[in-house]
């Protein structure tokens, strides 16, 4: 069974994989990174204006990194706002993802953290920069295969 969105995506030869539906009914797609950034255009000219939340993940250890989009599609006069949920998933080695800032503003810290954590570059962001942790850290923090570093924080020293 295919959702509003995915049926509209099919209708017009847009590539795109149906994970199915979550357990609030919302559809889940997979797109890839090199056609996101035409379908996020496309998304919002039909009409899902509202960009709730981005988030990433680490997929596996040694496995891909997904960024999670969750799109919804504000109306006047409609109780029950349409979601969608898109998940773009990128290679480890070189994770790259264009940027929707330019689409959905509110992208920009959500990004920007995923970008910190997980070290996944969004093209054509106008600040991609870390913004959790310290500029000079070393490494992606929520990376399954992250490694720590050596060392002891002192904390409260009398």
């Amino acid at each position: 069974m295919q959702g509003p969105l995915s049926a509209w995506l099919v209708k017009h030869g847009l590539v795109h994989r149906s994970l199915g539906f979550d357990y609030q009914g919302i559809e889940t797609l997979q797109i890839k990174p090199e056609d996101w950034h035409s379908i996020a255009v496309i998304s919002y000219a039909y009409g899902y204006n509202y960009l709730r939340s981005q988030c990433a993940y680490d997929v596996t250890p040694g496995g891909p990194l997904a960024s999670v989009y969750h799109l919804t599609r504000i109306q006047y006069s409609v109780d029950q706002p349409e979601e969608v949920c898109i998940k773009v998933f990128a290679s480890r080695r070189n994770p790259r993802i264009p940027s929707v800032f330019w689409i959905w503003k509110s992208a920009d810290f959500q990004e920007r953290e995923s970008y910190d954590m997980l070290g996944i570059s969004y093209d054509n962001h106008p600040r991609l920069k870390r913004i959790l942790m310290p500029e000079s850290w070393i490494g992606w923090p929520l990376r399954k295969d992250y490694i720590a570093p050596n060392f002891y924080e002192i904390q409260d020293a009398h």
